[in-house]
């Protein structure tokens, strides 16, 4: 072999050695460049959310309860702060109502001269017209209160006047001095029972005496739910007795007051009807529940009362406090992939008064969790009841931490999984 191709062949293998040496270089730049990069994702990519184990705790419902109903007459009870009628009985037919127009009239005329708390409103001075107005109550047979002439009574006490003992004198003495006129405070008690969705019930006097003053047992529930609302209207009839200087001991006329937790409200007599429309307060548990009820057509007040008696008697045990959700109760459990644990726990107990067999739920909604600290909010139990809606927090009570790099780098599949997750809820 010459000089020259000893020369050409050292090239040659040079050549070869090059490519070899630089392609390994290459190689190894781009492993450590793939390297640096997949430790660089894995390092800062998101970590998979854990889903929660969700304990849904089972409804809670009581058995029915019996009662212990009229067999006679109109009848509808409600609560307050429950939908609907508790129980009724031909309750959308049109009855004539007495005296209970009285609330109505009573109503009025607190809302064109309100009454402030601890006060007796306005001075009324009667004269000797209020006492002809009495004598002709008397001639047709009309439930009174007794009145003088130069009297100067307050707004409250002429209101006891014509709501304990009925007097119908008063109510129309009341309209003549309120409204000027019984016709003007009838028209506008008519328009304030439509104002307050009362439609079914009619009034053309403002005492009761007039057999077409009409309405419904569904009706006077929602008006005697309206009446407590007034303070002062809700004071005068859960009293028994009351002493007025000008007119001597004025005394309710409902005789269940104080019995059976009835609190009021206003009795109604025609000649063939006795009527009550009541109000009773019930503990039920730590909480207390106001029952409105109304019976129409007993035969004489007497019957009408034991009737409505047994009936609240039979209604009050139907009624329970439900505590569905204790505190610090864990309705979800959390379990990572890389080994923390957490659960969710209530913030706090929620308890519901309920009737009869009104079954309580409860529906757990909780998050989804990578990272979270202790105490952080993570969803909420919604306790139902009807129409009664009691929402709770939850609170994890543990700290889920970063996994850290090394399980980062050793479980890309879970990082992949996170990421694909992550992009299809964007």
């Amino acid at each position: 072999m010459s000089g020259r191709d000893a020369r050409a062949d050292r090239a040659r293998v040079y050549r070869r050695r090059r490519i070899v040496v630089f392609g390994a270089l290459a190689l190894v730049l781009a492993l450590i460049t793939t390297g640096a990069v997949y430790t660089a994702n894995a390092l800062g990519a998101a970590i998979p959310a854990a889903a929660p184990a969700v304990t849904d705790p089972t409804p809670v419902a009581a058995a029915p309860q019996q009662l212990a109903l009229p067999g006679f007459g109109s009848y509808a009870v409600g609560a307050v702060g429950f939908d609907g009628l508790l129980v009724a009985g031909d309750e959308a037919a049109f009855v004539p109502i007495a005296s209970i127009t009285k609330v109505v009239t009573a109503l009025v005329l607190l809302e064109a001269h309100p009454i402030a708390a601890g006060e007796g409103g306005p001075e009324i001075a009667y004269t000797d017209a209020d006492v002809d107005i009495y004598w002709d109550m008397v001639a047709q047979n009309g439930s009174v209160a007794p009145v003088a002439p130069g009297a100067t009574l307050t707004l409250r006490e002429s209101l006891e006047a014509m709501l304990l003992p009925s007097g119908n004198n008063y109510a129309i003495s009341l309209a003549n001095w309120g409204f000027g006129s019984v016709d003007a405070l009838v028209a506008r008690a008519n328009a304030w029972l439509a104002e307050h969705g009362l439609v079914n019930t009619h009034l053309v006097d403002t005492s009761g005496l007039s057999l077409d003053n009409v309405s419904t047992a569904a009706d006077l529930v929602k008006l005697g739910e309206i009446a407590l609302t007034d303070p002062v209207l809700a004071e005068i009839v859960a009293t028994p007795t009351v002493d007025i200087p000008e007119l001597g001991t004025l005394k309710n006329s409902n005789k269940l007051l104080g019995t059976h937790g009835i609190d009021g409200i206003k009795t109604g007599t025609t000649d063939d009807a006795a009527n009550l429309l009541f109000s009773a307060d019930v503990p039920v548990g730590t909480n207390s529940v106001t029952i409105v009820g109304v019976l129409l057509g007993g035969q004489t007040h007497a019957v009408l009362n034991d009737a409505i008696a047994a009936l609240l008697d039979s209604i009050a045990p139907g009624f329970h406090e439900v505590t569905p959700i204790e505190p610090n109760q864990v309705l979800a459990e959390y379990d990572t992939p890389w080994g923390d644990t957490a659960r969710a726990r209530t913030a706090a107990a929620a308890s519901v008064v309920v009737w009869n067999d009104t079954p309580v739920d409860v529906e757990v909604h909780a998050d989804p969790l990578a990272l979270a600290s202790r105490g952080t909010e993570v969803g909420t139990a919604v306790v139902r009841a009807g129409a009664q809606e009691v929402t709770v927090p939850l609170v994890l009570d543990a700290t889920l931490d970063d996994p850290g790099p090394w399980w980062r780098l050793t479980n890309p599949g879970a990082l992949d999984a996170a990421r694909v997750a992550q992009s299809g809820s964007e």
